[in-house]
């Protein structure tokens, strides 16, 4: 019987290892090759040509949202499969754009993501229930113009603020980067809810969208 060749792209080298015993316990599916970043997904793409690519949605260099629109365009008969700790149904939403066929939770992982693996191998598509679930009325607020923001001009530092907490980063870790207190970042996060009327990340994360903020390639922190 022939194995499914994936290959598993995260910056995080003991994700990978865990991810890989996973997948190589399974008699169907076998580890093709590992990347660390975007770049190194493309180029291991081309040298190994596994069916599967399983892809951290945030990664140095490239972006998980870039490196599927990339390997869309580049290797069509490639599928993707997201594997995230992000549960804002807003990710979903641009990732299914970009052309992933799957998107799994990290705190789900396992039973999820082979089942995700078989799913899409078979010509189908796997999404988190909840998350999709989410996206799915997100979808059809939006449609029904319930998702529009006050258009309010944000400092250069508060524009940075939110596209960090957009892109999923703490309070602490954007203190770290920008060489902040973590209260002055909760003091920018109060002040940028209120100039826009945004009272959750998942608002937060749809207003960087809408902007187009989320369409540059994700900020690497200082502190990685």
């Amino acid at each position: 019987m022939n194995r499914l060749r994936i290959l598993l792209a995260d910056d995080h080298q003991m994700v990978r290892e865990g991810l890989r015993l996973l997948i190589n316990s399974q008699t169907d599916m076998q580890v093709a090759g590992e990347a660390g970043n975007g770049h190194e997904v493309l180029d291991r793409v081309r040298e190994l040509q596994p069916e599967i690519v399983v892809l951290d949605l945030s990664m140095p260099m490239l972006n998980g949202l870039q490196t599927a629109a990339l390997l869309r365009a580049q290797f069509p008969a490639v599928k993707v499969i997201a594997l995230t700790v992000h549960e804002d149904e807003c990710y979903l939403l641009e990732l299914c754009k970009a052309g992933a066929v799957g998107y799994v939770l990290k705190r789900s992982a396992g039973n999820a993501l082979i089942q995700a693996i078989r799913v899409v191998a078979s010509g189908g598509h796997y999404y988190d229930p909840d998350v999709a679930g989410r996206a799915l009325r997100a979808k059809l607020q939006d449609t029904q113009g319930k998702s529009e923001h006050r258009q309010v001009d944000l400092s250069q530092r508060e524009r940075e603020v939110l596209t960090l907490l957009a892109w999923g980063h703490s309070n602490k870790e954007i203190a770290a980067d920008l060489g902040l207190s973590q209260k002055t970042v909760e003091t920018y996060r109060s002040r940028i809810g209120e100039k826009l009327n945004l009272h959750s990340r998942t608002e937060m994360v749809q207003f960087a969208l809408h902007q187009g903020w989320l369409d540059q390639p994700h900020p690497t922190l200082r502190t990685r």
